[in-house]
């Protein structure tokens, strides 16, 4: 038995390297072994913080019986989805195609040329609830593939069908009046009593409350940003976020935000710190301004790598069990806080002698300010000093592109806005490690890889996320930095974009015309977790544009945007970050070049990014910044002044807070 795990780079594979399993990497390896032996192929796809995909693997991949029937049947092969988001998307599809749902632990049997006849997610190692054991299916595969090999060929056949027809039909590009039926859409399932959207599970809607905040910004709808300000509420006060140390967890599993799924990921607390500094930038909310410099300090605090980066996630689990890291009970409560204390914290945070979660265990909830802030202040201190000596979830340490690009658009934004410098710098450190090791020692887009670890290059390809995200990410940093270095490292990737993943019908695929040939290429503009490709891809589009005034750059945004209107039209909820970037091409978006010394142009630079304007694209810089943007724009009077346009048509020049502020609200 070989297990070829442990030199990979992904932690989640590391995690199966002592499997009995005879795991593979994904790779032509692999696959020609499946072709020469005339094997089926097992695939099982999951990633470093998922709780069932543990769960499975100790009670199958760790079982001497199971691995050895896998090892005599199957070409096992073992994927990290994060690494790997290109066949996760495209077997996913077939999962959900196959049954009608999909999750990870993802399970797939595929035939030696990697098409799937069979799928599924979890399975027990014992039958349960009408859901058969892992070993009944691997024996029934097998039987199958041995035996009646036609009745497998006929089911590829149809799969192979679905696989290769278009998503979703192209639509038309979205008009106001298609953003303002939208939020009529999404109003329809608003939960007005818990907030959020739909019922349990509940994940964080960021990309959805982002595009309410731009409606309510261009409309004046009070509706859309009521709906957006309850829900960054109750999502802030319940057990979904750490009351101690900041940071959200995964969701909700429940309808009001009491109990979360525990692990922590980056790319929710990005987008989250992110939208609500948006939300605070238009509702003053103080609650709203805690949740940004908190998630910030735990970005900061805890998923920063020692090479600058940010990890991509903490695990559910510590001590054997979800969530021991972050529940408590009466007990622990006045053991650490004393009698009165704990009572006290107790009564504030919402924990019972019966629980709220499981054995007697409660989440944290801050329903309500406390009365004494002094005194939560110290509770605080001591609850966190005692947690401290708890076993910490592990981490997921490497960085992924996209995911990170999120972070450096989110800090440095809001280390401008709230005058934290230490959010900025992170973010410019960030982006240094994209170039300098994602882009392989900075030499092109056609070395761009999606993962590192420790500093050190993986060797899987970017996807077109990682190109949106990244370059949305550069051209933050180019605005607060004024480094003209930024704008021409956002062109590569973008140029890359529009010359390797556009799709000639419309929209882009997720891997480039170069990248390694799947069964199908994916192509999926719909939103979930965090932006799809194509809205990735737009909304840095959108702002190359405004930067640089051309036209190829913006034409592919709606080119994109098109490609996804009859999901945004249809299911918002799944398109929030397209209809996001459609009010900014609706509403502009307005394009202000601040100009002037660091020191001289703090102020306006700080006002230009407290604009709610739908997708207002800054850049705070030296007079002669080589920029489209900057040209022919000077100092007034030797005096810093923000130039704001659209188009490049630019309003005169302001030189006051006051000046500004009334231009960019009007």
């Amino acid at each position: 038995m070989t297990n070829r795990l442990a030199a990979a780079t992904s932690p989640y594979l590391q995690q199966h390297a002592e499997n009995p399993v005879n795991w593979w990497e994904w790779g032509p390896e692999a696959l020609a072994e499946a072709k020469r032996s005339d094997t089926p192929i097992l695939l099982s796809v999951g990633y470093a913080a998922c709780h069932w995909c543990h769960v499975m693997a100790h009670e199958s991949f760790e079982d001497q019986a199971t691995a050895a029937y896998m090892n005599d049947h199957f070409v096992n092969i073992k994927v990290d989805r994060e690494e790997r988001p290109d066949i996760d998307a495209v077997y996913m599809r077939a999962t959900q195609a196959m049954t009608g749902q999909g999750g990870w632990p993802m399970t797939c049997v595929l035939t030696p040329d990697g098409v799937p006849f069979f799928a599924g997610t979890y399975f027990p190692p014992e039958p349960r609830q009408g859901t058969p054991a892992f070993t009944q299916v691997l024996q029934a595969l097998s039987e199958a593939w041995t035996a009646r090999r036609d009745e497998v060929l006929a089911v590829t056949n149809d799969i192979m069908q679905h696989l290769g027809s278009t998503i979703d039909p192209v639509g038309g590009a979205l008009s106001a009046a298609d953003l303002d039926a939208a939020a009529d859409e999404l109003a329809k399932g608003y939960d007005a009593e818990a907030g959020g959207f739909g019922a349990s599970p509940k994940f964080p809607p960021s990309m959805v409350l982002e595009f309410l905040l731009r409606h309510a910004a261009r409309t004046g709808s009070q509706r859309s940003l009521d709906q957006a300000a309850g829900t960054f509420e109750v999502m802030a006060r319940g057990g979904m976020y750490d009351q101690l140390s900041g940071g959200f967890a995964r969701y909700s599993v429940d309808r009001f935000w009491r109990v979360p799924h525990f692990e922590k990921m980056l790319y929710d607390n990005a987008q989250l710190m992110r939208v609500y500094l948006h939300g605070w930038r238009q509702t003053g909310s103080p609650l709203a301004e805690r949740v940004v410099r908190e998630t910030g300090r735990f970005l900061l605090d805890e998923l920063r790598t020692p090479e600058g980066g940010f990890a991509s996630a903490l695990d559910a689990d510590s001590d054997g069990h979800e969530g021991t890291f972050y529940v408590w009970n009466p007990n622990q409560l006045m053991r650490t806080l004393g009698v009165e204390d704990g009572a006290w914290a107790a009564q504030l945070l919402g924990v019972t002698g019966a629980g709220t979660f499981e054995r007697g265990f409660s989440t944290l909830q801050l329903r309500d300010d406390p009365d004494d802030d002094e005194r939560w202040q110290r509770v605080r201190a001591a609850l966190l000093e005692a947690r401290a000596q708890r076993t910490r979830p592990a981490r997921d340490d490497k960085v992924v592109a996209s995911w990170n690009g999120l972070a450096i658009s989110a800090l440095a934004e809001a280390g401008v806005l709230l005058d934290e410098p230490d959010f900025t710098a992170a973010a410019v450190e960030a982006a240094e490690l994209l170039v300098r090791v994602h882009l392989v020692g900075g030499q092109g887009a056609g070395a761009f890889v999606r993962t590192s670890r420790d500093g050190v290059a993986g060797s899987n390809a970017a996807v077109l996320e990682d190109h949106g995200s990244v370059a949305e990410g550069f051209l933050a940093v180019l605005g607060v930095t004024g480094d003209a270095v930024w704008l021409e490292r956002a062109r590569v990737l973008l140029d890359r974009v529009v010359d390797h993943f556009a799709d000639p019908a419309g929209g882009f695929f997720d891997t480039a015309d170069d990248a390694e040939s799947l069964v199908v290429r994916p192509k999926d503009p719909s939103d979930n977790a965090y932006p799809s490709g194509t809205s990735a891809a737009v909304h840095a589009l959108v702002a190359c544009a405004a930067i640089t005034g051309e036209h190829r750059y913006r034409a592919a945004a709606e080119s994109g945007i098109t490609s996804a209107s009859s999901i945004a039209t249809q299911v918002p909820r799944f398109a929030g970050w397209t209809l996001a970037a459609a009010e900014a091409l609706v509403a502009g978006p307005l394009e202000i070049a601040v100009i002037g010394a660091p020191d001289q142009r703090a102020d306006l630079h700080r006002a230009a990014l407290a604009a709610p304007s739908p997708g207002a694209v800054v850049v705070a810089g030296d007079a002669g910044l080589d920029i489209p943007l900057f040209e022919q724009r000077t100092l007034v009077d030797d005096r810093a002044a923000a130039y704001v346009c659209r188009g490049f048509v630019c309003q005169r020049p302001v030189t006051t807070v006051e000046e500004l502020t009334a231009v960019v609200s009007g």
